[in-house]
């Protein structure tokens, strides 16, 4: 049976108990009981009172906390930047374009048309490691290569370096590699999902990062940049389609954030 606690059911119970305490205890036990029974009755009259207050407390600081937690959820970044222990090829990418970055900006100090690339792979583990990296330069006049030095506490050097490979010097032409012919897809935004976007979104990433800010698509498949006031192939698309569907795969690169142009060379790429 649910009892009724109300503030006239207490004070009924409580003159009941100071009538009994009167009729049955004398003297100081008397006074004794009576002073519980008042201090009792005044504890629990005040938690009566204060009940609501403390509810709507509780409730207005449940609210909150449940508001701030949606707003820094609201405001944490994306999923592609949570960099976890297990995320360390992703990391180890975002620290490689960060690096790269402060070297064209380094070297760009002192030849503002500079363009470069590593000549060794996994640069990775230099950048995390410290060491000596070889990488090539264009658009230096008197240079085609350099050696950079990261130390431990991530201080960049660097030493120009002029290269005469064997072959040239002995009056010998490097044969030009050969490439086989493409074989053409009929939809150009199959293709670009299936073969053409990570090779594409990786190759822009990595150009950018070294200064490079265009880049031709030739119909052939071979990605090309210009360096030294010629054409370099840094990629081979493979697939890559024809004249024909042109129109409609520079429409497929703009869709997917990238400035596009039919050309006389191909489809140059710019960002």
């Amino acid at each position: 049976m649910k009892n009724d606690k109300t503030p006239w059911n207490s004070l009924g119970l409580l003159i009941g108990v100071v009538v009994a305490i009167i009729s049955l205890a004398q003297g100081r036990l008397r006074t004794g009981l009576l002073i519980a029974v008042f201090a009792l009755w005044g504890i629990w009259m005040a938690a009566f009172l204060l009940s609501p207050h403390i509810k709507h407390y509780r409730r207005t600081r449940a609210r909150r906390q449940q508001a701030e937690k949606r707003q820094r959820e609201e405001n944490a970044p994306p999923e592609l930047f949570r960099l976890t222990e297990t995320d360390g090829s992703l990391a180890e990418q975002l620290l490689l374009r960060h690096v790269n970055h402060r070297i064209s900006a380094y070297l760009r100090s002192a030849y503002p048309d500079l363009t470069w690339e590593w000549c060794g792979k996994k640069p990775e583990k230099i950048i995390l490691q410290g060491g000596v990296g070889r990488i090539r330069v264009f658009g230096v006049p008197d240079f085609d290569h350099a050696d950079i030095r990261i130390d431990q506490q991530a201080n960049i050097s660097c030493d120009m370096l002029k290269t005469v490979p064997l072959n040239t010097a002995g009056g010998q032409e490097p044969a030009e590699d050969k490439v086989p012919p493409n074989k053409q897809p009929v939809d150009p935004q199959v293709w670009y999902e299936v073969q053409g976007r990570k090779v594409l979104e990786a190759l822009v990433a990595d150009l950018n990062s070294r200064g490079h800010s265009r880049m031709v698509l030739h119909e052939n498949g071979d990605v090309c940049v210009t360096e030294n006031k010629a054409e370099a192939a840094k990629e081979h698309l493979a697939n890559f389609p024809e004249k024909v569907y042109w129109d409609r795969l520079v429409q497929v690169f703009e869709r997917n954030g990238l400035a596009a142009e039919v050309t006389a060379a191909g489809i140059q790429i710019s960002w």
